[in-house]
Formats: C-alpha cells, structure tokens, sequence
C-alpha cells in the first residue's frame, strides 16, 4: 500500500464518521416532537375582595328640646286646680289649710306631670349611615394545563388558553401566547 491509498482510506473513513454522525443528529431533529397533547385545563382563579362604601337611611328618635326646664308651667297650673279642689274641703281655718295643702300637692303633681310628658316627647330624624363593606368576586388568573409530551405527563401555568396541542421548542413546550396575526 503506497502512501496515497493510504491517505485516501484515512481521509475516506473521516467523511464517512463526519457523514454518518450528521445523519443521526439530523434524524434526532428530525424525529423530536413539534407538538405536546393538551391533556386537561383548568381555570386558574383568584379572589378579589374590594371595600365599598354602603350606605342607608336610619330613623333616629332624640328628646325633644325641653322649653321648660324647671317645669314651671306644670307647677302653676298643679297648684292653681290643687288649691281649687282644696278649697271646697272644709271652712274656717280648715279649708285655708286645705286650699294651701292642695296648692302643694297641686303643685308637685302638675310638675311630676310635666316631666313625664317632657320625657315622652321625641323627636324623629332621618340620618345617613355609611359603612365599608367588603366585596367579593372572582378574577381569572391563567390555566393549569396538562400535557403529555414523549409518553410523559405534566403541568404547567399559562396566561392564556391553548387548544387541542402546544407547540414544543428545542424539546420544551412553547407556554408563551401566539403573536397576533395581522388582518
């Protein structure tokens, strides 16, 4: 064997191991999943609680303002049928002492009276009456999907909903959302 049939065995052998190496990383490419199956998706939701203001109308009883205080109006008037009613008891001194005792009694009931009605007389407001309440509702936060890809299963989140398949990359599954298609 001379030197150039040598060379060119050596030479030949190199392409054939560059070829066939090319070959099977080309059909490695070539026969890696474009497509994941879409096996399950689940909304992903989340509780939103805002406050709000509520507000209604209540009906509100207070004293009425007192005009007279020391209840004098009372008292008068009390005294003056107490010392009537007295004064038809008796004669002489008797009935003097009976219309002055009546004019007392007369008196202190016309003012006991008087502060039982004060105390009964009310008056009735509408008022506001605001409180924060807190409401509740629920917001889509993404997908729980599940996939199979190569005979394996599992879960990843997206922000949007995929169809019947997802898209797989270099062997990872694509969870990016599709770019707009212009029209």
């Amino acid at each position: 064997m001379d030197k150039s049939m040598l060379k060119g065995l050596v030479v030949g052998g190199l392409a054939t191991v560059v070829i066939g190496a090319s070959g099977v990383t080309g059909y490695q490419a070539l026969s890696k999943p474009k497509e994941a199956e879409v096996i399950a998706v689940k909304d992903v939701m989340e509780t939103v609680v805002t406050p709000v203001e509520r507000c209604e109308n209540v009906a509100v009883s207070r004293p009425a303002p007192v005009k007279d205080q020391h209840r004098i109006a009372g008292s008068v008037i009390g005294g003056v049928a107490g010392g009537l009613l007295g004064s038809t008891i008796g004669g002489g001194n008797g009935k003097t002492l009976a219309t002055v005792a009546g004019a007392a009694a007369g008196g202190y009931a016309g003012n006991q009276v008087q502060k039982n009605m004060q105390q009964k007389d009310v008056v009735t407001t509408t008022e506001q009456r605001c409180k924060t309440v807190n409401q509740k509702s629920q917001k889509l936060n993404g997908y729980q999907v599940t996939y199979r890809l190569e005979g394996k299963e599992d879960t990843v989140r997206m922000s949007f909903k995929p169809g019947a398949t997802l898209p797989v990359k270099d062997g990872q599954v694509v969870t990016t959302p599709p770019a707009p298609t212009g029209g």
